[in-house]
C-alpha cells in the first residue's frame, strides 16, 4: 500500500453495504481515503471541497448504488442574513458562554455526549460509543481542528456545559464535524444555535463558508439545515445555489 506521507494522490477504498441511516429500505456505501502525514491538511481541504466529511483520520463520502439523495451543502456565510426565527434563537441563547478549546476530550464532554446519544440517537451507529471511542474521535486528528464549548452561567466558575461542536478549520471556512447538546434544553434550539454561531463567527473572520455535511430532502433528521440561507449544494457542475423549499 502506498504511504500517504509522501504520496500526493490518495488511495480510495469502498465500504461494504449497510442500512441507510436516513432513508428506510436503502443501502448505504461509502468511499473513503486516509488522512495522514504532512499532506493531511491540504488533502482534507481538497476533499471537503469535493463533498467529503472527516472522521478522525478518514475522509469519506456516500457512494451508494442508484441513489444520490445525500447532497453536500455549505452555508454562504458572507451573504447570510438571519431570519426573524433565527434572531429569536440567538436571543434565547445570549446567556451562553462560548469558549474555543483544543481538541482534547474531557469526561464532562463525554457525559454530555452520552446524554445526547441516549436521548436522540438510541440504536444509531454511535449509540454504543464509550469514553475511549470519544477520545479517539476528538484527539486522533491530523488536521487543524478545535472544540467550541457552550456553557450556561449557573454560578459555578466555568458554567455548565450544554453544547459542544468539533470543528475543522479550512482556508475558506469552518467545517462542523460533529455537534451535540443537552436534550433537556429543547427550548433553546441548541443544534440550530451552534450552526448560527459558526456562521456568524465565519463571517466575522472573513471566511466565506460553513460546511454542514450532507442534506437529504424529505429527511426529518435534516430539516434543521434548511433553515439557513443562502446555501450551496455540490453538483456535477460544482457548488451551486440550493433551494431547500422545492
Amino acid at each position: 500500500m502506498t504511504d500517504q506521507k509522501s504520496a500526493r494522490v490518495p488511495q480510495f477504498f469502498l465500504t461494504p453495504g449497510g442500512p441507510c441511516p436516513y432513508l428506510p429500505g436503502k443501502t448505504e456505501r461509502k468511499v473513503f481515503a486516509r488522512l495522514t502525514g504532512t499532506l493531511a491538511q491540504p488533502l482534507n481541504e481538497a476533499l471537503t471541497h469535493s463533498g467529503f466529511r472527516r472522521s478522525q483520520t478518514i475522509a469519506y463520502r456516500p457512494a451508494c448504488d442508484a441513489c444520490s439523495a445525500c447532497v453536500s451543502v455549505r452555508i454562504v456565510a458572507e451573504s447570510f442574513e438571519p431570519s426573524r426565527n433565527l434572531r429569536r434563537v440567538e436571543k434565547r441563547n445570549s446567556d451562553l458562554l462560548r469558549n474555543v478549546v483544543p481538541p482534547e476530550a474531557t469526561r464532562e464532554q463525554f457525559a454530555l455526549l452520552r446524554t445526547y446519544l441516549d436521548s436522540r440517537h438510541a440504536g444509531g451507529g454511535m449509540s454504543d460509543m464509550g469514553l475511549f471511542d470519544y477520545v479517539a474521535m476528538v484527539e486522533e486528528t491530523p488536521v487543524s481542528t478545535h472544540i467550541v464549548e457552550y456553557r450556561l452561567r449557573d454560578g459555578s466558575e466555568r458554567g455548565r456545559l450544554v453544547a459542544a461542536a468539533l470543528t475543522d478549520e479550512l482556508r475558506d471556512g469552518l467545517s462542523m464535524v460533529y455537534s451535540f447538546f443537552n436534550p433537556g434544553e429543547d427550548s433553546r434550539s441548541l443544534g440550530t444555535y451552534m450552526i448560527l454561531d459558526h456562521v456568524l463567527t465565519a463571517r466575522a473572520r472573513g471566511l466565506p463558508h460553513v460546511y454542514l455535511g450532507y442534506w437529504v430532502r424529505g429527511s426529518k433528521k435534516m430539516d434543521y439545515k434548511a433553515r439557513f440561507h443562502p446555501m450551496e449544494a455540490l453538483t456535477r457542475e460544482g457548488w451551486e445555489p440550493l433551494n431547500t423549499e422545492e
